[in-house]
């Protein structure tokens, strides 16, 4: 049995009772009026899943129904009803936000069934919805992260389930994929968030200094070394340690780490006291550590510690809806730290954007569009970009012109499917099953 309250205004008598006879078939709880002021009275008493509301009333147009109903800011999807004579009226509807139209007479039960159940079903999507982006806002942060693109949204889904553990993460992924966000983002979600995050680049050091700065060193422990340091370890005491580059770890260094991952302890460099540490470690790494176990460079019960929980950053160029969105937000931050007006993106410049490979990824993408805001005069042509003819270039999917065709349409109409559906030429139902294909439900 159906539990939803409908409330259906139309001052025809005969018709009215026919709508209410099929939904009441239905198991819904019906209740009905021929006006707008009784309609007002009736949504001011309960509160109803859907209204389904004549455009032509004894006192006045039935819009002001909606009008009402959205002043007040209750979002109950509303179906109008159209005759002869009311199409423009139906299309009004459509702006202020009516998820369908009935046509009058009616064509067959069926016809209002499958709109209701439609429309509900719509609603219940955009309630969870509400409540899980409620429920995230509260326990997840991203911070600036912009990640619409399916395969982005399930790195996400992985940072959030991992971020409230102390399990070890691996991070992998290419150069300026944003590695090191990702490692971020999971110490600001976890237990750890209000204590430090440290960092460290293994590849940035040669293996005799970043064993100090891992492990910190006594004095006189080498040439250089004037008095005690306390490394990375032991700074991220409490929080979390983030080594990024794991895989340019020598095999000392790869030993030495495996010891601290397993018994949370260690020895400075040229001492003998054993420290004690409550770490996390978030490692990240470009190469493909399983082909360096296989090939001997790295140990193999390390990769497995460090690999309890994987995470992979996928690559700018499969990410395809979000490199236009991405563009516009480093495009925009640039404009403002430079004191100017934010350019737009020329169509020839989202369409190189978008075929462009990105072997730089994020990275890459961030500095082009400095530069482009430097060049840009209100709009970024394509010569503003650091694309060269023969730059390296994937090809442009059908499914990303669709994606973006879809996204525009959207938000073009305000997020309203069925005027998105309309502008694009194609069905409410082919829109919603496109919605739900590429991720944007």
């Amino acid at each position: 049995m159906n539990m939803e309250q409908i409330l259906i205004v139309d001052d025809d008598p005969g018709f009215r009772a026919l709508l209410q006879t099929i939904l009441k078939g239905e198991g819904y709880d019906v209740q009905t009026t021929g006006s707008i002021a009784a309609a007002i009275r009736a949504g001011a008493q309960q509160q109803f899943h859907i209204v389904l509301t004549d455009l032509k009333l004894p006192d006045g147009d039935g819009l002001a129904i909606l009008r009402r109903w959205r002043e007040n800011g209750w979002q109950t999807p509303f179906i109008v009803i159209t005759g002869f004579g009311t199409v423009p009226s139906a299309v009004e509807a459509m702006k202020l936000g009516a998820v369908d139209y009935l046509g009058k007479p009616l064509s067959s039960p069926d016809e209002l069934r499958i709109l209701v159940q439609k429309a509900l079903a719509g609603q219940r999507v955009a309630n969870e919805r509400d409540v899980l982006r409620e429920e995230n806002a509260a326990r997840f942060s991203t911070g600036n992260i912009i990640a619409e693109h399916p395969s982005m949204v399930r790195t996400l889904a992985l940072v959030r389930k991992v971020a409230a553990t102390n399990a070890t993460v691996l991070v992998t992924g290419e150069s300026g994929t944003g590695k090191e966000i990702l490692a971020r983002l999971i110490h600001d979600n976890s237990t750890r968030a209000d204590r430090v995050f440290v960092a460290v680049n293994c590849a940035a050091l040669s293996p005799t200094l970043i064993e100090s700065e891992l492990f910190g060193h006594e004095k006189g422990a080498f040439t250089g070394a004037g008095g005690q340091h306390s490394g990375r370890f032991e700074r991220a005491h409490g929080g979390t340690l983030f080594l990024d580059e794991i895989g340019e770890l020598d095999a000392n260094l790869q030993t030495k780490l495996l010891r601290v991952l397993q018994e949370r302890t260690f020895e400075r460099v040229g001492g003998a006291r054993q420290i004690t540490v409550d770490v996390r470690v978030v490692a990240a790494t470009n190469r493909d550590l399983k082909s360096q176990v296989k090939d001997g460079a790295f140990r193999q019960d390390l990769y497995y510690r460090i690999s309890a929980f994987p995470i992979e950053a996928p690559p700018l160029r499969e990410r395809g809806s979000d490199i236009v969105k991405l563009a516009r937000f480093f495009l925009g931050r640039a404009a403002r730290d430079m004191g100017k007006p934010a350019p737009g993106l020329s169509t020839e410049a989202e369409a190189a954007l978008m075929s462009y490979a990105w072997p730089g990824n994020v990275r890459e993408l961030e500095n082009m569009m400095e530069r482009a805001a430097i060049l840009a005069d209100g709009e970024v042509a394509l010569d503003d970009l650091a694309i060269a003819d023969d730059a390296p270039s994937r090809p442009l999917r059908f499914t990303d012109i669709e994606r973006k065709a879809i996204e525009d349409a959207l938000a073009d109409n305000g997020g309203n499917r069925t005027r998105a559906a309309r502008q694009l030429g194609i069905s409410l139902r082919t829109l919603q099953y496109r919605l739900k294909e590429y991720g944007l439900v």
